[in-house]
């Protein structure tokens, strides 16, 4: 890896977790903010002008299947995973996405990558080159509960410091993301071009799984607990869910399905995640909460890319330009606040002097921002023209 160089970045709109600080500076050094102030920083050293542009943290994407989507584009049109992981790094710094959680799934016999072996060999093959990427690239596990196989595989995974972030997901028809068998039925065959009998195969097996949950359920949240690894919950559909979350020290909430089920994970002091495709579109893709409206009920505190890492500069925006929130408070949702539920808020999520100089420069010259530049600990992970 190349070596840290210093640098000055000027005349920048820099977002900070309180504000904006117009026509600013921040000193680079050894991989670090050394010094941001308002005007111009007189000391020597190679320059770069931001041109007027925004200066934003970069942005932690604690949920992205993108791995998966780019993994399999179409079914059963399988890519080479080292291609993907390699192109999908320079897909994510373009993005300006500087740390990455793959969201790997382990739910047996579903859809496409979506199997325990595949979920594996996908997080062993990635943490073996996390090192040669650009992007801080980490891993986000995503339980399938009524897969009792997967545990031993999930035990293994985790005790080799492999997993950094577990979250429990059950897609059975009749709650969460699918609460009718209907609503399930025509997604999986939109998107995973799953026939009648294929549906009725997985759905029997999660119903048929469902009293084992429990102890599957005890037993892996139990294990992160003593490991100290981070926990959410997929798609929460009520009151009852949320409270069950707190007792079991998961303290983030990934997409809840409606306004009450939000509204008690504010209540509880949960971290609520949501998905910038839903911000950018102004709708959920299953018919659930509107990110929009969680949002303006003062009930977000997290965006993730969920499947489209594009979206997470758009979001940002969008809720700007709609004034559900000012830019700097946005921009929090992207890197201060999962910064804060995942303990990574002590090195980076903000432009605060001494944290990891993990920088986006924006421009929106036509009314669409654009990334220009991408620093991950001041390297220069992407770059395009600044005009």
């Amino acid at each position: 890896m190349e070596e840290h160089k210093d640098f000055i970045i000027e005349n920048a709109r820099i977002v900070t977790p309180a504000g904006i600080l117009e026509g600013a500076s921040a000193i680079v050094c050894e991989g670090r903010l050394h010094k941001i102030r308002e005007g111009s920083i007189p000391n020597g050293g190679e320059r770069l002008d931001a041109g007027g542009g925004w200066l934003l943290p970069g942005f932690i994407d604690m949920h992205s299947d993108a791995l998966e989507k780019d993994l399999e584009p179409r079914p059963n049109a399988l890519f080479p995973l080292d291609i993907v992981v390699c192109e999908l790094d320079k897909k994510l710094a373009a993005c300006g996405v500087t740390t990455t959680y793959h969201s790997i799934s382990f739910a047996e016999n579903e859809i496409g990558v979506r199997s325990n072996t595949m979920a594996a060999e996908i997080i062993t093959k990635v943490h073996h080159a996390a090192k040669r990427l650009h992007v801080r690239t980490k891993i986000h596990a995503r339980f399938e509960i009524t897969d009792g196989a997967a545990l031993p595989r999930l035990e293994s995974l985790l005790g080799a410091g492999k997993i950094h972030l577990l979250s429990l997901m059950d897609h059975t028809p009749g709650q969460g993301q699918f609460r009718e068998v209907l609503a399930f039925k025509n997604y999986y065959q939109a998107v995973y071009r799953k026939n009648d009998e294929e549906i009725k195969k997985i759905i029997d097996r999660k119903v048929n799984a469902r009293r084992f949950v429990k102890g599957h359920v005890d037993h892996i949240t139990r294990l992160c607990r003593s490991l100290s690894i981070p926990m959410a919950s997929h798609d929460d559909d009520c009151r009852e869910k949320i409270e069950w979350l707190s007792e079991q020290h998961i303290r983030i909430s990934e997409f809840p399905v409606n306004m009450e089920t939000v509204q008690a994970a504010r209540g509880k002091g949960l971290f609520v995640c949501l998905g910038a495709p839903n911000i950018v579109r102004g709708n959920s893709q299953s018919r659930n909460l509107s990110a929009r409206d969680a949002i303006s009920a003062g009930c977000g505190d997290i965006i993730c890319s969920d499947y489209a890492p594009m979206a997470m500069l758009h979001a940002v925006f969008t809720l700007d330009r709609l004034k559900l929130l000012p830019l700097h408070e946005a921009v929090n949702m992207t890197s201060l606040h999962p910064a804060r539920a995942l303990g990574l808020a002590n090195e980076t999520g903000s432009l605060e002097e001494g944290k990891l100089a993990d920088l986006v420069i924006v421009k929106n010259g036509d009314g669409i921002p654009r990334i220009m530049k991408t620093f991950v600990e001041g390297r220069e992970v992407f770059s395009t023209w600044l005009r």
